[in-house]
């Protein structure tokens, strides 16, 4: 399930957007301020954050300006939300690092719409290093006649949790999953958490990392049947 951090001084706005969200597959963490926001994502970073420009000890601006000076806050997808709508306002946005900028009062299928295409896209650029990877570690592993590196043993999976297994390591959402296997968000996110237990690792950057290492390599297509 991604994780979206919503970062507004407006409480009500915070918790509607929160309802709304978490009604469409989303685990959502709302803080008040960038002070906030920072803390909250160095102890666990988000999938992405949709942030307010306007806020009290630490405004939108700068919480995005040192969210983009850290390591882990360079790619992750970043969305304003801000009644401050003038073009300089916007212009400030981008340039410091914001992928997208909606103004209030907006319609919130619009912001969902906006969410959904950062994740994607993100989604595509981890697939693409992924696929780099494995194409840099062909490049040095052994000829075909050196059996000294075996190949990948059994998952310990259901049928049902492989399916999820392979799309889950394609960095498809659980909505993404959920319509690509015909089944509810909630079961791909049940499957998804026993794969997490049966390997004893804690989110999905771990089991994207555990596939890579013992050479697990995505499909080209898996199939779409129900469970």
């Amino acid at each position: 399930m991604k994780r979206i951090l919503v970062v507004d001084d407006d409480a009500t706005l915070r918790m509607a957007l929160t309802r709304y969200l978490e009604k469409r597959g989303y685990l959502v963490q709302g803080v008040a301020s960038g002070v906030e926001a920072l803390t909250t994502f160095e102890q666990d970073p988000p999938d992405l954050v949709v942030s307010d420009v306007m806020m009290p000890q630490m405004d939108g601006f700068e919480f995005c300006r040192r969210l983009r000076a850290t390591r882990s806050g360079q790619l992750i997808p970043f969305i304003f939300l801000s009644s401050r709508g003038e073009v300089e306002d916007r212009i400030q946005g981008h340039t410091i690092g914001a992928d997208d900028y909606l103004i209030k009062p907006f319609e919130p299928r619009e912001l969902l719409a906006k969410i959904e295409a950062q994740l994607e896209r993100t989604r595509r650029i981890h697939s693409e290093i992924v696929r780099l990877m494995q194409k840099a570690a062909e490049a040095t592993s052994p000829l075909p006649t050196d059996t000294s590196a075996p190949a990948p043993g059994p998952l310990p999976f259901t049928p049902a949790e492989e399916k999820v297994f392979w799309e889950v390591i394609q960095g498809y959402t659980n909505k993404q999953i959920g319509d690509r296997l015909f089944v509810s968000p909630r079961t791909v996110q049940t499957h998804l958490s026993n794969i997490l237990s049966k390997l004893q690792l804690e989110n999905r950057s771990q089991l994207v990392r555990f596939a890579f290492e013992h050479g697990y390599t995505p499909p080209t297509e898996q199939p779409s049947n129900s469970d």
